[in-house]
């Protein structure tokens, strides 16, 4: 029987961590099945476990369309048009975020209510009995590895946040819950959670009619992302965690179904017509072309006006806005930029906007119902990843074997070539300025540049980093704003509101 993962469990009860205390308990529907009455039977638990992957789908938590918690705080992106200061999203790359900005406050909620979605399942997966007992310890391990790359997006982003891993019952459960804990005990619940689904019968890749679950070569992918960040937040344990990052990186790449990355053309892992084929992909949020509920608009809402490249649907906008300074980091010849960006001439526009996720196809109709998969992992992240862990241990021959792959099968120079050219070494002039360059130009609008730049530099660092940059190149966005406080979202002020000593604002806010 195929599994649907866009099949959604409407939960009689959801205990969430909102803005205020009625928040907290949504109110009872008396047309809704209960949760102490909807498990009965292992299909009710894969009709919960799908309907935890839906959340996924959410532009306010990890979704196609959530690049405004990740790629616009970044120096890749922005709002750049004549309306773009007047609103709440424009903080974000704005470097003026408040505490009391409602986008914020709803992406906390999003994350918060996927959590809760495991959680239920975890608590109540026992009143179950399964005929086929593999069945039961998969499930888990996939509510459990959605809870930890939820949890991964929370800790990253706001630092100490509340920790619940069961489900609440009542009011005071929930208060009891309502505090930030350290950041290592996220991290470390992050690491059992997912260390839990390499003890499954998970397959090492899904099935193409099972595309869009977890498997082990994600977990193992996952694993490895949280040590190598890990060994960059945590003050503690460094060593040990870039050699877990590395062994856990390591076990993902070998899973791998191909030989060189070279024999996967870069265009191929955006085609919508191989999003099913394509040996690179490891974990990815499936859309359905042409579908009004399911489909992707990230083509659509990427386009600019007066373009056809991404969509049949006609745009009245700017597009997904491109800051010159990414235009300008992208090496001569590089291919990746003729597939990503394009600069729109209409008179409106004038400006560079993405084309990295295309549907133009008469499937998607002209209403840009588009087929595109979201990308959550794929194997020159991996590869990547590995060139920065064996930098940070000091292998940086093996570091440079896994940069050259990447930039191989994009067709540029190896690195030992590319670092005597002036223009290159005086951009990137040490090696791991070098990966941080190809990780920018290879997962562009990925919604990845953000994690990069906080794994990379502390919050000094970056701040130094982001101001070297000229305002010219990075829009209307002022860069003169951003200061260490901005390493860390500050915690929604309604949050803070409930407990002010347990639920602490995060400094400079």
């Amino acid at each position: 029987m195929k599994n649907n993962i866009y099949t959604i469990l409407a939960l009689g009860v959801v205990l969430t961590l909102g803005a205020c205390k009625k928040d907290f308990l949504a109110q009872n529907n008396p047309n809704a099945v209960t949760v102490e009455n909807y498990f009965k039977t292992e299909n009710d638990v894969l009709l919960a476990v799908n309907g935890a992957y839906q959340s996924l789908r959410s532009s306010n938590t990890m979704g196609e369309n959530s690049g405004l918690f990740t790629d616009e705080r970044s120096d890749d992106t922005g709002r750049n048009d004549n309306q773009s200061n007047a609103g709440e999203p424009f903080q974000f790359n704005d470097f003026s975020l408040l505490p009391s900005n409602s986008y914020l406050k709803a992406h906390w909620l999003a994350l918060f209510n996927a959590i809760t979605r495991s959680n239920v399942i975890l608590s109540n997966v026992d009143r179950v009995t399964f005929t086929t007992p593999a069945n039961k310890i998969n499930y888990v391990a996939e509510a459990k590895f959605i809870r930890a790359i939820m949890y991964f997006e929370l800790v990253r982003k706001w630092g100490p946040v509340p920790l619940v891993t069961k489900q609440l019952q009542n009011t005071d459960e929930v208060t009891a819950a309502t505090f930030r804990v350290p950041e290592a005990d996220v991290y470390n619940q992050i690491v059992a959670d997912l260390k839990d689904g390499l003890n499954s019968t998970l397959p090492n890749f899904q099935s193409t009619v099972n595309i869009g679950r977890t498997s082990k070569a994600a977990i193992n992918a996952y694993l490895g992302k949280v040590y190598l960040t890990m060994a960059s937040t945590l003050p503690n344990n460094k060593a040990e965690n870039l050699t877990n990052a590395n062994t856990y990186l390591t076990a993902a790449y070998n899973m791998r179904a191909f030989g060189n990355l070279s024999e996967i053309p870069y265009t191929d892992v955006f085609d919508v017509t191989k999003k099913t084929t394509c040996k690179e992909l490891i974990f990815q949020i499936p859309y359905k072309q042409g579908d009004i509920n399911y489909s992707s608009s990230i083509a659509a809402n990427n386009q600019a006006k007066g373009e056809t490249i991404n969509s049949l649907k006609v745009s009245t906008g700017v597009g997904g806005n491109v800051t010159l300074d990414l235009i300008n980091e992208y090496e001569t010849a590089d291919p990746r930029k003729d597939f990503s960006v394009k600069y729109a001439n209409d008179a409106t526009v004038k400006d560079w906007f993405i084309t990295k996720f295309r549907d133009a196809s008469a499937l998607a109709t002209n209403n840009g119902y588009g087929g595109n998969d979201w990308i959550l992992m794929r194997y020159a992240d991996v590869i990547l990843m590995l060139a920065e862990v064996n930098m940070l241990q000091g292998n940086d021959a093996l570091a440079i074997q896994y940069l050259d792959m990447v930039r191989a099968r994009a067709g540029m120079q190896l690195y030992a070539i590319a670092k005597n050219d002036p223009a290159y070494a005086a951009k990137f002039p040490n090696l791991k300025l070098a990966i941080l360059h190809e990780r920018r130009v290879e997962f562009a609008f990925e919604h990845q540049r953000w994690f990069d730049l906080i794994r990379n530099f502390t919050a000094a660092e970056l701040v130094t980093y982001l101001k070297a940059k000229p305002q010219s190149a990075f829009g209307i966005a002022k860069l003169a704003n951003v200061t260490t406080k901005d390493r860390y979202y500050p915690i929604p002020f309604d949050e803070v509101k409930l407990d002010p000593v347990k639920m602490y604002q995060n400094p400079g806010y």
